[in-house]
């Protein structure tokens, strides 16, 4: 039995690998009608520092000042992916990325990318890695590593080409 995929999660860190992540992430969609649901993860401040910034800028500034910086970052996201839709598919109708298809999470990368995954249940999970040459297993340790093993959907990893 071949695979439904009908959600898929692409998980984005804006690095430029990302952004070519991203073109598997939409071709994929476009190719089974499937909906894109974009996740970024801001990696929390240890609990010390952030009792230490929310006594400097007050409990509510520092509430303030992070729900700020999620809606940047959705915004920053959004415009990125509709470029990036637009170049990679001039021909089709423009994908709209509404904020509900793109959720900006804090906390540890690993553990967002595969609660989120399970809650929306994707059934599969696109992301990039930066590992090139013979270093390549070594350095895609971090978080594509360790989504791969712990993940129970699949999962597509992006390399950037050699030259790239």
């Amino acid at each position: 039995m071949l695979p439904d995929i009908k959600k898929i999660l692409y998980a984005t860190d804006l690095s430029e690998n990302a952004r070519r992540a991203f073109g598997y992430a939409a071709s994929l969609a476009n190719r089974y009608g499937a909906k894109i649901i974009v996740l970024h993860v801001i990696e929390d401040f240890s609990p010390s520092a952030t009792l230490q910034l929310a006594s400097m800028f007050g409990e509510d500034k520092w509430i303030e000042i992070r729900k700020r910086q999620e809606k940047d970052v959705i915004e920053t996201i959004r415009k990125r992916l509709e470029t990036v839709y637009r170049e990679a598919w001039p021909d089709m109708v423009e994908h709209d990325f509404a904020a509900g298809d793109i959720v900006v999470k804090a906390g540890e990368p690993v553990n967002q990318i595969l609660k989120q995954a399970e809650q929306t249940g994707c059934d599969l999970i696109v992301m990039g890695t930066h590992g090139q040459g013979m270093f390549a297993e070594a350095l895609m340790g971090s978080t594509a590593r360790r989504v791969i093993h712990r993940s129970q959907t699949p999962v597509l990893v992006v390399r950037l080409p050699v030259d790239g």
